[in-house]
């Protein structure tokens, strides 16, 4: 029997309790057996001004989920053709661990804009979708044809763009982020300016 592995997708900039929080409701409220974090090098369609050096993100997630077995941090798109685009990279996974079946992770946000990804209509004939609402986003199935799961996990109102912004003003962010990737952003002076 094949592992029902979910993957969420992001650049983790930094990674939050908001992220941490849809990981474990995704897992414990639906088929899925296990979840990865994939962390994205670059995101064709987000500016990468502010993004923080791929190495330090990933460990960051590593801190983040800690001895957690049900996650496991990728770092698979680091190594493939930039930009990293998600259709090329489940090709990649598929033949890499084809012991595993995936689905993607997903919010609302990006459902409303997944008609834009490079080969969105092969990604949805052959991955399930996993979407967890965001405020502000419709919660409806746009694809009725697609294998999409709307699951009705808490809404974070947090973002990894207002924890970068209030430490480049000094307001605390400490209970917005997991204890040890507070202390490390702390200790390495991240998003000051």
């Amino acid at each position: 029997m094949r592992k029902k592995t979910g993957l969420f997708f992001g650049s983790f900039n930094p990674v939050h309790i908001g992220h941490l929080i849809v990981a474990e409701y995704m897992l414990e409220h639906s088929d899925l057996q296990e979840l990865w974090f994939v962390v994205s090098p670059a995101n064709p369609l987000k500016k990468r001004s502010s993004l923080l050096d791929d190495r330090q993100r990933w460990y960051m997630v590593n801190l983040a989920i800690g001895d957690d077995l049900r996650f496991r941090v990728s770092d698979v798109e680091f190594g493939l053709p930039k930009p990293s685009y998600t259709c090329h990279t489940l090709v990649h996974l598929r033949e890499k661990y084809p012991d595993r079946d995936f689905a993607l992770i997903m919010g609302a946000d990006n459902l409303e804009t997944f008609h834009k990804w490079l080969n969105y209509e092969w990604i949805l004939e052959n991955f399930a979708l996993y979407v967890y609402p965001r405020p502000g986003y419709s919660s409806e199935n746009p694809f009725p044809e697609a294998r999409i799961t709307l699951v009705d996990a808490p809404q974070i109102e947090l973002s990894s763009t207002v924890i970068r912004e209030n430490i480049r003003q000094n307001i605390p962010v400490r209970y917005m982020l997991p204890e040890k990737v507070f202390e490390y952003i702390d200790e390495m002076g991240f998003y000051k300016n």
